[in-house]
């Protein structure tokens, strides 16, 4: 018999999610009359702009049709799409042959960390996105090394105490650095400043960063950086991810995409950008037809605008939960509400909780989801993730509840 992916057994735990997921399904069926509230996973909830809906329809509907039928597109996405990245989100600074089209931020996550294979050093903030580390386990780019982390990884506090950028100092030479601005969870964007030193890090000791902007147009200080490309140097050390899920609800529709520059080599001086090429033509049929166009209604004003709205839409949830857990009933046991206003995720720490716990808590008491910070890594422990994907009908509702809430 075949041998098990020995990755699959160095995982800590089953991933965050669907953890949550089964916790809320098995408190429904002990309590059928509970009217939940998610604001746990980071799923969107309010239905498309028609204008890009109206968009994917129609190319639907010609599939039906001799002249409208499309089979493969192309295998790194639809080159007006490329293009139109290139131009919009970064204003030229990138080429369309630079950018790759793909199922989402996630998926293009995990197919860099074949790019890169398993002889890698990785670096990643502590709290991050859980695919980060999980990922790399299961490709066998770690060995378990303790409850707290593994071999090979470099984990890089994020805490209220270094203003949640990391020290870097602790990164080993020629690392895999992940990196996520705005961050998921803490919601923290990083400064100009504070992205010089990275790349400036990253050039000098050998690294490539990857970088995750799923949430930057969550960012609305013009001053902040929505893009490392934004910052010199980052052509020579780092590859950018990003996603139309969160600002047009693409979640379930499934459309981001990466940007590889030409400039970035391996130790051997092979291109970055080459190899990446060939794992998309290799692995990937890329995104559906029906997706992109979707996308490319996503850069016409009409989308750009309506996707502004609907980012505007989250941000004013964030705003009402904020005031909530700054309310009398928490200050009174010293809870801490970390918030940024640029992200759709409130980072809260309950002292002397566990996370998992205050998840149980909130959801007994209160009948809402939230997400336990512990499932982010280490650094996370004693904390919760709300987030304010949700209607604002349920937003106001769950803010009747946590007032009433007895901590």
């Amino acid at each position: 018999m075949l041998k098990r992916n020995e990755g699959f057994s160095k995982l800590t735990a089953g991933y965050l999610f669907p953890e949550v997921s089964k916790r809320r399904k098995e408190y429904v069926a002990s309590h059928p009359e509970a009217k939940i509230i998610s604001l746990g996973i980071g799923n969107t909830t309010e239905p498309l702009p028609e204008f890009i809906s109206k968009a994917m329809s129609d190319y639907a509907i010609k599939l039906s049709t001799k002249e409208g039928y499309s089979g493969y597109g192309d295998d790194c996405g639809n080159p007006v799409l490329r293009r139109k990245i290139a131009e919009i989100f970064y204003k030229g600074v990138v080429d369309g042959d630079e950018v790759f089209v793909a199922d989402g931020a996630k998926c293009d996550i995990s197919r860099l960390q074949i790019l890169f294979g398993r002889k890698v050093n990785i670096a990643v903030q502590d709290p991050s996105y859980p695919v980060y580390v999980d990922g790399s386990v299961i490709i066998g780019a770690t060995g378990k090394n303790s409850p707290n982390g593994y071999k090979n990884i470099t984990y890089m506090p994020c805490t209220a105490e270094n203003n949640f950028f990391p020290d870097l100092s602790t990164v080993k030479k020629n690392s895999l650095i992940y990196f996520c601005s705005p961050n998921n969870p803490t919601g923290f964007a990083s400064t100009k400043e504070q992205l010089k030193s990275l790349v400036d890090f990253a050039n000098k000791n050998g690294c490539i960063i990857i970088f995750d902007a799923a949430y930057s147009e969550f960012i609305r200080d013009s001053s902040l950086p929505k893009s490392i490309f934004e910052i010199e140097g980052a052509k020579t050390c780092c590859i950018e991810v990003n996603s139309f899920s969160k600002p047009a609800g693409f979640t379930g529709v499934r459309l981001g995409w990466s940007v590889v520059p030409k400039d970035l080599k391996f130790a051997d001086g092979s291109s970055v950008n080459k190899d990446w090429a060939r794992v998309q033509t290799t692995l990937f049929n890329c995104a559906s037809n029906i997706a992109q166009a979707g996308g490319l209604a996503c850069l016409e004003k009409e989308g750009l605008d309506s996707m502004k709205s609907v980012i505007d839409y989250y941000l004013e949830n964030a705003a009402i939960l904020k005031e909530t857990f700054e309310g009398d009933n928490f200050k009174t046991h010293n809870v801490e509400v970390y918030y940024t206003g640029k992200s759709p995720y409130l980072w809260i720490k309950f002292p002397g909780e566990k996370s998992w716990d205050v998840f149980d808590k909130i959801l007994d008491k209160c009948n809402i989801v939230t997400t336990p910070g512990s499932g982010f890594g280490h650094s996370g422990e004693s904390f919760i993730r709300i987030s304010s994907f949700a209607h604002h009908e349920d937003v106001r509702e769950a803010c009747k509840r946590l007032k009433n809430l007895v901590l």
